[in-house]
């Protein structure tokens, strides 16, 4: 899922903190203090922040044709099978 542009019920833009916000999260602040401190008040848009989660890259891992194109099948799926077990023990 992409990051929502604005709130879906009320319409406030809330992408421009998103990048602040997960770099903050990640550095184990609680995601409740970096919303206040951030200004998103609205539990609206809070719920944004909280749901969202960013499955790009977990798609991207099941599809990249040229990849396989380059690599053959076999060695493309060793590698991905590879990239997901290093992912799920981190």
């Amino acid at each position: 899922m992409l990051v929502p542009i604005r709130c879906f019920t009320c319409g406030y833009p809330i992408a421009r903190f998103w990048d602040e916000y997960k770099r903050r999260v990640s550095n184990g602040e609680e995601p409740g203090n970096v919303l206040d401190s951030l200004g998103i008040k609205r539990y609206c848009c809070r719920r944004m922040f909280i749901s969202t989660h960013e499955y790009m890259d977990e798609f991207l891992i099941y599809f990249r044709p040229q990849e396989v194109k380059e690599t053959g099948i076999r060695q493309f799926y060793k590698e991905t099978e590879t990239k997901r077990t290093r992912r799920r023990e981190s």
